[in-house]
């Protein structure tokens, strides 16, 4: 199988748990997209009471729409890496900092 290897930054924490993707506090998707715009959401979350059996893969961030954030450019997402969790009601990239 041909494989796309890119570089991103890592997923380092997610305290969701209820997410599917989640292992032990850890994001396990290949990759995750943030944003609907101006909202840092996780768009990968999803709640499931069933998790994926990987532990040893960590997630990338493949995309940010959340052009106002200062990490973000061109729709990629520039950090050293993100912690997602729940803030004001919602599953959110921690990391966001507005321009």
């Amino acid at each position: 199988m041909d494989k796309l290897e890119i570089e991103m930054p890592l997923v380092n924490k997610c305290s969701k748990e209820s997410c599917g993707y989640n292992n032990g506090c850890g994001c396990h998707a290949k990759a995750i997209t943030i944003g609907d715009g101006t909202n840092p959401g996780c768009d990968t979350f999803f709640d499931s009471s069933r998790h994926t059996s990987e532990t040893k893969r960590v997630a990338g961030v493949g995309a940010c729409k959340v052009s106002v954030c200062k990490h973000n450019t061109d729709f990629e997402c520039q950090a050293d890496s993100i912690s997602v969790g729940e803030q004001e009601g919602g599953v959110k990239c921690l990391t966001f900092e507005r321009r």
